[in-house]
């Protein structure tokens, strides 16, 4: 694929505001190192290597010390002042792209492992189906503590569900949402801008936006990573040194 031209209206949201609480530590989680360098390093590399036009990070926790590490990139920070949900951290963003149209990659600062390739697989996928929004999805054994991806008998996605809110039988689904998306950005702030948090948690989903498009009759796709690693958040001290490890190996040639 040529970055050129598929990426002239590409830009990327990361989400960076955690702090991380699992992590032990008074480091803001996406700081930690993977081989080296903080783990937000790794999601500003890749959307640098796609080409995005635009590049904003939602920062909270230590914005100031994030800034500082990732100072020599031309990036646009956004202040998302309390801890609300993602949905509410994509809404801080929206004046950066007041004059935006197009595609909206919208990444995490904690999953340091995905690939460029598969990246540029979605976009294209998301493109191609003209989808108002694609969801990276993956298939685990174990899916407890994800979202789950909730599939019409046509196969296509009716909405997300977050492991508190979700049903008995919700619990069973085991392809799970990674928390990174492609969305046109004209919907996806009108969607995040719909978004409530009547849930357990209180929080403003952005996983809301994919029942917000199918109840609009939007095109919506889940793109499958057959690789769950690349998907992985790193939320403790033992993923973190699993993500280095699976790091070190990849640098070695070994997968």
């Amino acid at each position: 694929m040529n970055n050129n031209n598929m990426n002239a209206k590409l830009a990327t949201i990361i989400l960076a505001a955690g702090k991380g609480t699992r992590m032990c530590s008074d480091l803001a989680k996406v700081l930690h190192p993977v081989c080296g360098q903080p783990m937000i390093y790794y999601s500003v590399d890749l959307a640098q290597k796609i080409g995005s036009a635009i590049i904003v990070l939602v920062v909270g926790h230590q914005a100031e010390v994030i800034r500082e590490k990732l100072k020599d990139n031309d990036l646009i920070y956004v202040l998302q002042r309390e801890q609300l949900g993602t949905g509410h951290a994509v809404l801080q963003a929206r004046d950066a792209f007041r004059h935006f149209e197009g595609d909206i990659l919208i990444l995490c600062g904690d999953v340091p492992l995905l690939l460029v390739k598969t990246i540029e697989s979605l976009i294209f996928c998301h493109r191609e189906s003209k989808a108002v929004v694609t969801v990276l999805t993956t298939l685990l054994d174990d899916p407890s503590g994800y979202g789950r991806i909730i599939k019409g008998e046509d196969g296509t996605i009716i909405k997300i569900v977050e492991e508190r809110d979700a049903t008995s039988k919700e619990k069973k689904v085991k392809e799970i949402n990674s928390g990174i998306y492609c969305a046109s950005c004209r919907f996806l702030f009108n969607a995040v801008s719909l978004i409530g948090n009547d849930n357990v948690q209180k929080e403003y989903y952005l996983t809301d936006m994919v029942e917000i498009a199918h109840k609009m009759d939007f095109q919506v796709n889940a793109f499958l990573s057959y690789d769950s690693r690349e998907v992985m958040g790193i939320n403790t001290v033992d993923e973190l040194k699993k993500a280095s490890w699976i790091m070190e190996e990849r640098r070695k040639g070994n997968f």
